[in-house]
């Protein structure tokens, strides 16, 4: 069903090249088409792929926190590059194999999950839409997927187990200068039947996001950080700006920037649940993340939020697959939002494919049931992909079915 959109559209709010491209053409071909009907028409325009969620999503979000969402580190080269890097490499289909009965079923640190697909983790999501984490934690639950939350969500951790308790949840931290604060994040999100700990690691400050220091970025008043006491600065301190960019000036204040790999042996110590290294980009840290007992690494550059000419998640993939050579699971995020975009990086050898910001898109646009709309046009667009390559199941998808673009000018 489509998602209803819940947006009021002023004169004057969204210009002409706001709107899609097709709905642009169509303005240009009848000039009586009046501003009030051409709104009206983006408004009922059917949503069918994350690129016209993303569109609807800019004329629907408050400048800041669309700014906020879709940002990347300084100059955005390296967020253009996340997705750029994907379309350099090529599908290499299959043909007059049997596919007519398909499975996308895998397993993420031995639980079974419905696509090779999961929701990432990205920071305050009622932003987005008033129910937030909730709704995104149970969309995921619906379509078969992981969800995780963010420490630093305007959802607690009981109460993404109360609203979603059938999802397949984990917990992404941050360590906090105060251990305590730390150690007990951990047991709650034990305690709430969360399934691992995705420890990110690229994060001793956030890097320089030059709209939210335009902007002054701070979190609504409304909100806070869901997971600490309201009144506490861990929960406020975001609430309020010194002048640049509230949510960095909150992470220079709590978070632990002295960080070592013994932090990881520490928090290792400290848990039964596995543990999962995000934000990896190098074969050596994948390394030392094994040697220090990590069961996943997840490759990410942080949405590309951090430095700016780091290399793309998809490019930096091959590199720590072959290192951690089946010694534990790969994980990748970054600039995926098409289910081509999906299989290249399960043919690269990532076990699973998380997405942030198109989630982010869907929760603008219709809530929970926006975000599984996001969800099942993936299942969707992976599955069409699978059947015109020739893979029946997963682990059809092999190394051999992708190559890079530049092979074809070298033959």
């Amino acid at each position: 069903m489509q998602s209803q959109i819940r947006c009021e559209l002023t004169a004057g709010q969204s210009g002409l090249t706001q709107f899609p491209r097709s709905l642009a053409h169509c303005k240009q071909e009848d000039s009586n088409l009046s501003e009030l009907d051409y709104n009206q028409l983006a408004m009922s325009s059917p949503l069918v792929c994350v690129q016209d969620y993303e569109e609807q999503a800019t004329r629907i979000l408050p400048r800041s926190a669309l700014d906020y969402y879709r940002s990347g580190a300084t100059r955005e080269i390296t967020l253009q590059e996340n997705k750029d890097a994907i379309k350099r490499w090529y599908i290499r289909p299959r043909f007059l194999r049997d596919v007519s009965n398909r499975s996308m079923q895998t397993t993420v640190l031995g639980h079974k999950v419905n696509v090779p697909f999961g929701v990432a983790p990205t920071a305050m999501q009622r932003m987005a839409t008033p129910e937030g984490e909730n709704a995104n934690a149970r969309a995921a639950g619906k379509i078969g997927t992981v969800f995780t939350l963010s420490t630093i969500s305007t959802t607690s951790i009981e109460e993404i187990a109360s609203e979603a308790p059938d999802t397949l949840r984990f917990f992404q931290l941050y360590i906090y200068k105060d251990r305590e604060v730390t150690a007990s994040l951990v047991k709650r999100a034990e305690a709430a039947g969360f399934s691992a700990l995705v420890l990110t690691v690229d994060a001793p400050h956030f890097g320089i996001r030059l709209a939210d220091l335009r902007n002054k970025f701070t979190l609504p008043p409304h909100l806070g950080m869901a997971n600490f006491q309201t009144g506490d600065e861990k929960s406020n301190r975001v609430n309020i700006s010194s002048g640049g960019s509230g949510i960095n000036e909150y992470v220079k204040s709590l978070f632990d920037p002295s960080l070592t790999w013994d932090d990881v042996a520490w928090l290792k110590r400290l848990t039964n649940l596995p543990i999962v290294l995000k934000g990896i980009l190098t074969a050596e840290d994948a390394l030392l993340g094994l040697k220090a007992g990590a069961m996943g690494i997840w490759v990410s550059n942080h949405g590309a939020r951090q430095v700016d000419g780091v290399p793309p998640s998809i490019e930096a993939l091959s590199e720590i697959v072959k290192a951690v050579d089946g010694r534990c699971e790969v994980y990748v995020d970054g600039g995926f939002s098409e289910g081509t975009d999906i299989f290249k990086a399960l043919a690269l050898g990532a076990r699973m494919v998380f997405l942030g910001r198109p989630l982010l898109w869907g929760l603008a646009c219709g809530g929970e049931e926006g975000a599984l709309n996001i969800l099942n046009i993936l299942k969707g667009e992976l599955d069409s992909t699978m059947a015109l390559s020739g893979c029946a199941t997963i682990n059809d998808i092999t190394k051999d079915m992708v190559i890079r673009k530049d092979h074809y000018s070298c033959l």
